[in-house]
């Protein structure tokens, strides 16, 4: 059992995990910038924004290492046959994703640069 096995599988899925819990608002921990103040799971603010993009990062990641984790039980020779190119091709489409989710933030501003 080689630890650098891990590495590959964490950067492939910690950016599909990261997509998922952004869309479905999957924070383990709020932050509260105003007050200085972090609390767990999600919370909606009483005064001021809330933050819950601390919690998504430790979500993904917590997700992501134990995903590794468990791939370090898959046979060597197995492994070896899937490409390290696919961890690119999954974080550009991870991102085309977010492009087209967040599409309402550039599109408007698109329109009035062209007016």
């Amino acid at each position: 059992m080689r630890l650098y096995r891990a590495f590959p599988v964490f950067s492939a899925v910690f950016p599909v995990l990261y997509l998922a819990v952004t869309y479905f608002n999957l924070a383990l921990i709020t932050y509260f910038p105003t007050q200085g103040e972090l609390h767990s799971l999600v919370q909606r603010a009483k005064e001021g924004p809330s933050m819950f993009w601390y919690g998504w990062i430790l979500t993904a990641g917590i997700g992501a290492v134990a995903i590794s984790a468990i791939s370090l039980a898959v046979p060597e020779r197995i492994g070896a046959r899937i490409s390290p190119g696919w961890i690119g091709v999954i974080a550009v489409g991870v991102m085309l994703v977010f492009v087209y989710l967040l599409r309402g933030w550039f599109l408007p501003s698109v329109g009035l640069i062209l007016k």
